[in-house]
């Protein structure tokens, strides 16, 4: 729903088209035909020349959502970080989790100590998402962190400094709880329910690999660079070539240093 919906970007021409690509839904109409599926819309986009769109999840994809969070909880119930395991399930039941715990320790987290905004990074994820940028994919991050009513400036604007900070390079920033409201070419995700409604649709998803969805068939990454080779193979399938960096854009050595 649109009420959920929140895209941040810099040209007002982009940000009025993200938002058309996401109100069409699942289904594109071009001369009275309905394009249905994936292999339709990869088509009908050669045919407009529209962009190789890259759907980018943030927590436990590109930043380090479970460490950022275990070293808070163990802070808030004053016991040693170590004794928090990182191999934990969805619902952090290994932390002795009860109804309820999740949503106070994380609304703690995000308000209190303003965690989305000093996460660490995963590792080679700017500049593997520069890589990609620069070979002009579209990359689209979307991410579903207004789950907590009455604090969403917080979230969102905590979320545009840590994308800075990090040097995540993007075009559109979505908030969406259902995922498969955003369109993409292909995605990156952890959480298993969402990849589950993404692929029911038959949409093209990298499982980004954590303890919790270990069960999820392939494609699958263990890091970014495995991302990054998937990410340019189907870009050669969509476009017939790739070129690693657009003709008259120089690679910016300061913005990948690390």
């Amino acid at each position: 729903m649109l009420s959920s919906f929140l895209i941040v970007g810099k040209r007002p021409l982009e940000i009025k088209k993200a938002i058309a690509d996401v109100t069409e839904k699942d289904e594109l109409k071009k001369g009275g035909r309905i394009l249905r599926n994936q292999n339709d819309l990869a088509s009908h986009d050669k045919m407009n020349l529209r962009p190789f769109v890259f759907g980018v999840d943030i927590d436990g994809v590109c930043a380090q959502h479970t460490v950022a969070f275990r070293d808070i909880v163990a802070r808030e119930r004053n016991v040693p970080v170590d004794s928090l395991t990182l191999e934990c399930s969805w619902g952090f039941e290994e932390w002795n989790f009860q109804e309820g715990d999740f949503e106070r320790f994380h609304r703690q987290a995000v308000v209190e100590h303003r965690m989305l905004a000093d996460m660490p990074s995963m590792p080679g994820a700017s500049k593997a998402l520069w890589r990609l940028s620069e070979a002009g994919v579209w990359i689209r991050i979307i991410t579903h962190r207004l789950y907590t009513n009455w604090d969403h400036a917080i979230a969102a604007g905590d979320t545009a400094k840590w994308l800075d900070k990090a040097k995540i390079p993007y075009r559109d920033l979505c908030f969406v709880g259902g995922k498969t409201a955003v369109d993409a070419h292909i995605y990156v995700e952890d959480a298993p329910h969402n990849i589950d409604a993404l692929r029911s649709q038959g949409r093209n998803v990298i499982v980004f690999e954590q303890p919790y969805n270990r069960d999820l068939s392939e494609p699958r990454a263990a890091n970014w660079e495995q991302v990054e080779a998937m990410v340019f193979e189907q870009l050669a399938i969509y476009q017939g070539a790739v070129q690693h960096q657009l003709p008259g854009f120089d690679p910016s050595i300061e913005r990948l240093a690390d």
